[in-house]
């Protein structure tokens, strides 16, 4: 998988609520890095960032781009071992289509459904959270928001949508999930 996910407007989205949240001296993680956007984003506000992606050509391209973030290659949380102020993702979350090829798929497919990574991602990561830590995510109307929210509320989560907003043939959720229980 040499082709790495660009920048597009879920990534815009995404980077507009990560300006808005994201504190001076936050320990920060980018899930899913990409093209390093989010990346970009975070360490306007804070330099203690860590990128993570599975790609290992995004990886590279963000060690490169971003020497002053610090990047590894993981399958989700395989390979992380600390705790965040923050996470941010911004994953493949529309359903799978029979027609897609296998790299399509991997940048843009969560799933059968579409929000089965995310769920994943949201079950570790309330490993990796600090004690007021949140999320910040995006996914779309596709993926079935309130079947999203009624699930992660089951994981412990309680969520905020931070802003929508309308694209070509969908409307892009960018939504912040904190534990329920801070003592978790």
């Amino acid at each position: 998988m040499e082709e790495v996910y660009g920048a597009r407007e879920d990534s815009e989205l995404l980077s507009e609520q990560v300006e808005k949240l994201v504190k001076k001296g936050m320990k920060a993680l980018d899930m899913g890095a990409g093209s390093g956007v989010i990346v970009e984003s975070l360490l306007k506000k804070t330099k203690n960032v860590t990128g993570a992606d599975i790609n290992p050509y995004a990886v590279e391209h963000c060690r490169k781009s971003y020497p002053e973030a610090e990047f590894v290659q993981s399958d989700l949380f395989s390979n992380i071992n600390e705790k965040y102020d923050v996470i941010t993702f911004n994953p493949p979350y529309l359903p799978e289509m029979e027609s897609e090829d296998l790299e399509t798929a991997l940048q843009v497919s969560g799933g059968p459904a579409g929000y089965e990574l995310l769920l994943k991602f949201l079950e570790q990561a309330k490993n990796y959270l600090k004690k007021d830590g949140f999320i910040i995510t995006v996914f779309s109307t596709l993926t079935k928001p309130n079947k999203v929210f009624k699930k992660t509320s089951k994981l412990g989560y309680e969520h905020e949508v931070l802003e929508k907003k309308k694209a070509f043939f969908e409307e892009l959720y960018c939504v912040s999930f904190s534990l329920k229980n801070k003592n978790a």
